[in-house]
């Protein structure tokens, strides 16, 4: 998880990171489960993108509420004290780094990390 932070920087991005880790690790299975999320919502190419090795195509607002959902954006502004198009507009830069940087090897890893690292911060949001 720190290695995310770092390369994220340590500013309130990494802080919408980490909730948003936890709400996803928490309802879809990780990140296999948001790769199929995505894919369900007919943009399963974005996803890929950020997946595989080369450019990390861009998503934008409204994508990213049809995949998330109008609630679980209410729930992450609430838990940063936000309101609802700041995090939208924040998670269309923060997903694609994110899942970059957790599949440097272009493909999911073993053991999912993404659903690990959201179960552990999970707890921390409860």
């Amino acid at each position: 998880m720190d290695f995310l932070k770092s390369a994220l920087g340590n500013s309130d991005k990494s802080n919408l990171l980490s909730i948003v880790m936890s709400v996803i690790g928490e309802q879809s299975g990780g990140l296999s489960g948001l790769v199929s999320k995505f894919a369900a919502n007919g943009v399963g190419d974005l996803i890929e993108s950020w997946v595989g090795k080369g450019d990390n195509k861009s998503i934008s607002p409204n994508q990213v509420i049809d995949i998330l959902g109008a609630d679980k954006i209410s729930e992450i502004a609430s838990k940063l004290g936000s309101d609802n198009d700041s995090v939208v507009s924040q998670l269309t830069e923060v997903l694609p780094q994110a899942i970059d940087k957790l599949t440097p090897e272009g493909k999911i890893p073993d053991g999912d990390i993404l659903g690990k690292a959201g179960d552990l911060l999970g707890g921390l949001f409860k």
